[in-house]
């Protein structure tokens, strides 16, 4: 199996690259994010792969940050999810906003991809709400919560309900209060916390 691939970009099509490696040109599919992430042509690319293996094919899927193959790997775990359907979501959410999303429960920043319809953005946010905490970046302000599969509870909830009764999204809500509660530690009272959430938001 292919893992890594490291050579000159020879070209760079709608949702895929060919890499030139050692006179051998290698096709690989990747998300807008991966794409935007690549050198000029002609200069010198490394890049995490993922090998499908088919009976008809064997494709080659390419990652710039090796955290994006990972969670191409979670998503195609949900049913209904396959390659093409991973990399549109990839190519609508950076990881830290889709682990947001997916631990807020928040199906409408999930179904911005092409291809995920409501009832498929229901079911990523279900499936993969307790699977999260195994590729979280370190020092991400929600591992905590997203390890547990845990929604905000508490004064954490209704800080987080009154942000989006002001007209945020319930994602962004999400991490600004866990951000802020991280910092502020037990004991806060949820005026407090929507305050300091506000300020995430606003920073």
């Amino acid at each position: 199996m292919i893992a890594l691939l490291r050579g000159l970009l020879d070209s760079v099509g709608e949702d895929s690259a060919i890499i030139d490696v050692n006179g051998v040109g290698y096709l690989v599919f990747a998300s807008a994010r991966t794409l935007r992430a690549l050198p000029p042509i002609g200069q010198d690319v490394r890049l995490h792969i993922e090998t499908q293996v088919r009976e008809d094919h064997i494709h080659l899927f390419a990652f710039h940050e090796e955290n994006e193959r990972d969670w191409f790997r979670l998503l195609l775990t949900v049913q209904g999810v396959g390659a093409k359907v991973a990399l549109s979501i990839l190519s609508a959410l950076a990881p830290d906003n889709l682990a947001n999303a997916i631990a807020a429960q928040d199906r409408t920043t999930l179904s911005q991809a092409q291809g995920v319809g409501p009832k498929l953005a229901g079911r990523l946010a279900s499936e993969l709400k307790d699977k999260v905490s195994a590729i979280a970046l370190p020092g991400n302000a929600l591992k905590t919560k997203m390890a547990t599969g845990q929604q905000p509870t508490g004064i954490n909830e209704d800080a987080v309900s009154a942000l989006v009764n002001l007209g945020y999204k319930r994602a962004d809500a999400f991490g600004a209060v866990a951000r802020a509660a991280q910092r502020m530690g037990e004991g806060g009272n949820v005026e407090a916390l929507i305050r300091a959430g506000l300020k995430e938001l606003s920073a």
